[in-house]
């Protein structure tokens, strides 16, 4: 943010300048807004007065809706309690498990990176290398199974997407058999209590690993491909927010955050594991890097070892304290005391 941005929020709450030639009115009206919006929020929430500080500004928004496939990039998004949704497509509210009800990810089938999701005509289209598209209704029927699954060890349960759907994923795949199962918003989530017994915050996730936002900045995937032989991509990472405009790993200090109308509160860093490792464009697994750097330079404070072990740590997961809209572009803002 300029300084001249800064000083007008700071003074938010002191007696009005004197009017000013009409002559700036248009070049004043972008900061008329910012300010407006931050007096707003300030009246709509007084028992949580806080200072917004500029972080950052949204360059891209993910959306992933098969879990361990490619993500769909959005200009903007709803940001709901269980993740960011556009129209039909809900963040990981599809997942491929076997028939025992075990969820599958890149990590076991590193090519289900290679699948693809579109929306169309109120249907999901889902491409692979090799096969015909599969068209699937953006709901499946009410009188499919309900699935009690297991994801990283927690029981969840989802709708059963059908044996079109099940034998596309197996043809695929060509490991065992597989089916697509669905999260509806009327399931019980996986309790964050459960996630990280640590964690004070209470929300609850679908099939996400431990949150319904994960944020990663440019500065950070830069700073680790300067490390690295062969680059990685933002793919490798899987985020939800990009923030553009950020120092390398600033977002390990940001608590909670004001994005368009959305609030968010940090939960805890992403730890990474060999799902990073996987290429993709090929979905090939290589099981090192960027692993094996990111655990040179990006362990946890010895005193988090409880919670992280051994993982790196690269991206924040935040939860969602009121929910909103917010798109490409919308500035990020700390809000501190």
């Amino acid at each position: 943010m300029g300084a001249a941005g800064s000083s007008a929020l700071a003074r938010l709450g002191l007696p009005a300048p004197q009017p000013r030639p009409r002559w700036l009115g248009v070049a004043a009206l972008g900061l008329a807004a910012v300010a407006l919006g931050a007096v707003a929020w300030r009246r709509a929430r007084p028992g949580r007065r806080r200072r917004l500080q500029q972080v950052g500004t949204v360059a891209e928004l993910w959306i992933y809706p098969v879990k361990s496939c490619k993500g769909v990039s959005v200009k903007a998004a709803e940001c709901t309690a269980l993740g960011l949704r556009s129209g039909h497509l809900r963040d990981r509210f599809w997942l491929v498990i076997k028939e025992d009800g075990h969820m599958v990810t890149a990590r076991q089938e590193p090519r289900l990176v290679l699948v693809s999701t579109t929306y169309e005509d109120d249907c999901l289209i889902l491409r692979a290398p090799g096969m015909d598209q599969l068209v699937l209704p953006s709901k499946p029927r009410s009188s499919n199974k309900i699935h009690d699954c297991r994801v990283f060890g927690l029981d969840i349960q989802g709708r059963d997407c059908g044996n079109e759907a099940a034998q596309w994923f197996t043809n695929f795949l060509k490991t065992e058999a597989f089916r697509l199962v669905q999260f509806e918003k009327n399931m019980k989530g996986r309790p964050s209590s459960k996630i990280f017994p640590s964690v004070v915050q209470n929300y609850q996730v679908a099939y996400p690993d431990c949150g319904p936002i994960m944020i990663l900045s440019e500065a950070s995937l830069e700073d680790l491909n300067t490390r690295l032989e062969k680059k990685v991509k933002m793919d490798n990472f899987r985020p939800n927010i990009v923030v553009a405009g950020s120092n390398a790993f600033e977002e390990d200090t940001w608590g909670e955050l004001l994005i368009g109308d959305v609030e968010m509160k940090k939960v805890l860093a992403c730890p990474r594991c060999i799902m990073t490792t996987v290429d993709p464009d090929t979905g090939v697994i290589n099981r090192k890097e960027p692993l094996e750097t990111l655990k040179s330079y990006r362990l946890c404070d010895p005193s988090e070892k409880p919670i992280y072990q051994s993982s790196p740590l690269f991206g924040m997961y935040y939860s969602v304290e009121k929910i909103g809209s917010l798109k490409v572009g919308d500035p990020v803002y700390q809000m501190v005391q």
